[in-house]
């Protein structure tokens, strides 16, 4: 006679030992392919997904395999265009899994790995760069919110070493019998050296009323807020032209980070002050032992007031808080 099978309980459905909510929990880090119609036809490229939902006091935890299968499905039905809309993906997930956790709210970020054909500036060979493209997703019980965002690579060269090194430059002419007209002329003319630090800028734009925000524009934000881009492939000829631009571009790492809010600010005039920015660049020493960073964060809004009215802003809004829509509480607390 066969057994009949037992109905296991639910385990994740059952009450914990302490009753406390939890921020987030969920999956971190899961690999995935990602179809982007590129050049006319669809082809993978590697992402990787974490999505998370709060969860409330009651509940034990949350079911994981659920959320894997609910991002295999997402991915396997949605083909991202050639706009690289990838936060519109990350959304259409963040809704499918608060339906399939019974949630109240769930984010979702997806961080993929973007190959762009280019051509060095001088020679004109054709190289394939490598970027990374950023989708986040907030889903809540009456109101979403996305955000996209880029990072490329690029180089940084240190303003305060070439100060030093013109220094240096301009007393050894002067030594030398050149008057103060010659040596100006000539510390212009001349890349002065400095030390050069490889650097990732990283931008983030979000706007609360999903309108579209095109990636390819933040890219040629994020790479010209350093003092050279950067190629796989340079011809000597390039080689030059990276070098000489780099030196006469010299960019500490918080300059880089003012120049992609600023060009934001220029490049968006239609956005709106509610919308979302966040500039992070990290520059890998070469003369030292550590790296260096800087971030800012805020609403347009208050970037805004900032560059009109040269006062800091008494809050930077942060990405938790504008994902969560609770940016304009905080403005109105801080009067």
């Amino acid at each position: 006679m066969a057994t009949e099978s037992r109905q296991l309980p639910d385990l994740q459905q059952s009450a914990p030992p302490a009753r406390i909510s939890l921020t987030r929990a969920g999956v971190t880090r899961s690999a995935k392919a990602i179809r982007i119609l590129h050049d006319g036809r669809e082809q993978l490229f590697q992402a990787e997904v974490t999505c998370a939902v709060d969860l409330n006091p009651e509940q034990k935890g949350v079911h994981m395999s659920r959320f894997e299968e609910t991002i295999n499905q997402a991915i396997d039905e949605v083909v991202l265009g050639e706009a690289l809309h990838v936060e519109a993906l990350a959304e259409t997930i963040a809704r499918r899994v608060v339906a399939s956790q019974d949630a109240l709210r769930s984010e979702v970020t997806i961080d993929a790995s973007y190959p762009l054909e280019k051509t060095t500036p001088v020679t004109g060979v054709r190289t394939q760069e490598t970027y990374g493209l950023i989708g986040i997703a907030a889903v809540g019980p009456a109101s979403s919110r996305r955000a996209v965002g880029v990072s490329a690579q690029g180089m940084n060269a240190c303003p305060c070493a070439q100060e030093l090194i013109r220094a240096q430059a301009s007393d050894a002419l002067a030594d030398d019998g050149f008057d103060d007209d010659e040596i100006e002329r000539i510390v212009r003319l001349v890349p002065v050296a400095t030390h050069n630090q490889r650097a990732r800028a990283t931008l983030l734009v979000g706007v609360p009323d999903g309108r579209d925000v095109p990636a390819e524009t933040l890219l040629e934000i994020a790479e010209d807020s350093m003092s050279s881009e950067i190629y796989e492939v340079l011809k000597r000829p390039d080689e030059q032209y990276v070098v000489d631009r780099a030196h006469r571009r010299p960019r500490f790492v918080e300059d880089s980070v003012r120049e992609m809010v600023r060009s934001v600010v220029e490049r968006f005039p239609d956005l709106p002050d509610g919308a979302f920015v966040r500039a992070h660049q990290e520059n890998f020493e070469t003369i030292h032992t550590h790296d260096v960073e800087a971030e800012r964060s805020g609403s347009l809004g208050e970037i805004r007031r900032e560059l009109a009215e040269g006062e800091p802003s008494p809050h930077h809004v942060t990405l938790s808080e504008w994902l969560s829509g609770k940016e304009a509480q905080t403005t109105d607390e801080l009067g």
